[in-house]
């Protein structure tokens, strides 16, 4: 059985016996030692050396951006990270003084909370280069077609609550960049995070839709009492932060409910 099979058997099996979270927790380490991400090769006895290289990558391209003047010493972290993956993306800007494009805020609200999961600054960068790629490449086509399916099973759960927002008209106008591009990065915290991004990781990014109709299905009597698209926004933008790990949860129920025990499921 491979690691990456047994990682999920195990997943699967805690889940079952009542221990769920047991595996979702290290998700971000084991990212380091997973080849589909493309950050490490399977061969243990190269990590070393593997690391060595990325740790050089990491330097020269650092020491690039500050030859040209983009960073310097007192760049915030997120930002030179972000200088960093455009740099070596081939969309680094003319200027440092340009204004940032969406794809950029979702990068840096993306590294913004791996910064807060991952100590070291150049495993930091390495996860959330790969875990951005994954996002652009893997669920390109998946992340688009997201709002139509958070639609679908919030009518499942609650068609009284959807019919609300549609009288709101509130329906088109939900935070689903927050939700579906950041995935949760800036409305969940970290630790609640670490465990959605996991089931993204593994292969799915449909978990998302469902943290997104818990988060309506929890909040649903404050939801229930706002009678405009502006008001709903704003506070689904910034729910409380206490009930997130019930949330988290609970959506992960949904997601057995509606799509079975997904391992890989898109």
């Amino acid at each position: 059985m491979t690691e990456d099979s047994q990682r999920n058997f195990r997943s699967v099996y805690y889940e079952k016996v009542g221990f769920r979270g047991v595996e979702e927790k290290k998700s971000l380490e084991i990212l380091l030692k997973d080849d589909r991400l493309g950050i490490l090769p399977p061969h243990h006895e190269s990590h070393t050396q593997v690391m060595m290289y990325r740790k050089g990558q990491y330097s020269d391209v650092l020491h690039a951006l500050k030859v040209v003047r983009f960073v310097s010493d007192a760049t915030p972290q997120v930002e030179v990270y972000l200088r960093m993956y455009q740099l070596e993306s081939g969309k680094l800007p003319r200027s440092p003084s340009f204004p940032l494009k969406p794809e950029d805020e979702v990068f840096l609200a993306i590294a913004k909370a791996m910064e807060e999961m991952v100590e070291d600054s150049v495993d930091c960068y390495w996860i959330t280069r790969c875990f951005v790629n994954q996002l652009n490449n893997k669920y390109r086509d998946s992340l688009p077609q997201l709002p139509k399916a958070f639609e679908q099973y919030l009518n499942l759960e609650d068609s009284r609550l959807l019919s609300h927002l549609k009288m709101c008209s509130a329906v088109s106008r939900l935070p689903y960049d927050l939700w579906f591009k950041r995935c949760f990065a800036g409305c969940l915290p970290e630790s609640s995070l670490q465990r959605v991004w996991d089931k993204v990781v593994s292969g799915s990014c449909k978990i998302l839709v469902f943290v997104a109709v818990e988060i309506l299905l929890t909040f649903k009597l404050k939801v229930m009492a706002l009678n405009s698209s502006e008001k709903i926004t704003k506070f689904l933008e910034n729910i409380p932060q206490d009930s997130s790990d019930a949330i988290v949860s609970k959506a992960i129920d949904l997601w057995h409910k509606h799509c079975g025990t997904p391992v890989h499921s898109a």
